[in-house]
């Protein structure tokens, strides 16, 4: 073979070779960038729930490909019991924002925000939808009761009293049993404000209470006027009218009182002695009523 086509040949595969490991390197530094940079963070070694004290079994370090997510901590002492706000999944990172302060504990006041109450509702399987309400659910609150200084005859009334309610947790107690597994309670938690929490307390005392599930992103607030028993049936009872002793219509004309004259003739008609004539009116209700007239003195 000729010897300059030799050279020629050597140097373009010298260069085929230094052209393909610098397209290795910057490819393989784009496809695997954490191979050379990692960082370990704590994450949850099993899912927990709301409410759950966090203890050393529930974490683990593993080595992540920088940037780490925002609010990872670095150290695993710093989640030590400190309850969860949020629930968190097995291999999850751990971060500031889904825990509570340090020294809050754990349970359900964990999840309460500033500001906002826990309000517990008692209810059964009607009442709580048949078990569809969960913690993270958005629901209405219906009462059912006779209103004060309402007609009997109308029957009770139902309306909407708190809409668009986020509820805490439902049909489960966050105290565990000595198998270490939630305890079923028949009681909902929904989060309210202060004022809200007073409505709701005095309703469920006295008013048969019923929750409705809605759609979370459905966040519109309806102003519905509410429906008494009698609306079911076709529109409002009217109390029925009390009979008239003397109907209008039926009434004698009165004839005025006639004196008594001396020397008259004895074949006169009598007259009638004279009388006193009250008329009452109670709505279209009327009445007439008749007093006979003391006799003057002579």
């Amino acid at each position: 073979m000729n010897r300059r086509i030799l050279i020629i040949v050597s140097c373009a595969l010298v260069l085929s070779i230094c052209a393909s490991y610098l397209v290795y390197r910057a490819i393989g530094d784009r496809v695997m960038p954490g191979r050379a940079h990692t960082v370990e963070i704590v994450v949850a070694a099993r899912d927990l729930a709301a409410g759950t004290l966090v203890h050393e079994a529930d974490l683990k370090m593993v080595a992540w490909a920088t940037p780490p997510p925002a609010g990872a901590i670095l150290k695993r002492a710093v989640f030590l019991n400190r309850g969860v706000i949020s629930p968190i999944y097995q291999g999850e990172p751990v971060t500031e924002n889904r825990l509570s302060p340090t020294g809050s504990g754990g349970g359900l006041a964990t999840t309460i925000p500033p500001g906002m109450r826990a309000c517990a509702v008692k209810v059964n399987d009607v009442v709580g939808v048949a078990g569809f309400v969960v913690s993270g659910m958005r629901v209405d609150v219906l009462i059912t009761g006779l209103p004060p200084g309402g007609s009997s005859l109308n029957g009770p009334k139902v309306r909407t009293l708190l809409q668009n309610i986020q509820v805490l947790s439902a049909g489960t107690n966050f105290q565990k049993d000595k198998e270490g597994k939630p305890e079923p309670a028949q009681v909902v938690n929904l989060l309210v404000t202060p004022s809200q929490a007073e409505i709701l307390s005095l309703a469920s005392n006295e008013m048969h209470i019923q929750l409705v599930l809605r759609n979370p992103m459905d966040t519109g607030i309806s102003a519905p006027p509410g429906t008494v028993l009698s609306d079911l049936f076709g529109g409002s009872r009217e109390p029925a009218a009390l009979p008239s002793t003397i109907p209008r219509n039926e009434r004698p004309a009165l004839r005025p009182a006639v004196p008594v004259v001396e020397g008259l003739h004895a074949d006169a008609p009598p007259v009638s002695p004279r009388t006193y004539t009250i008329e009452v009116s109670n709505g279209s209700v009327h009445t007439e009523a008749r007093f006979p007239r003391a006799p003057e003195k002579q």
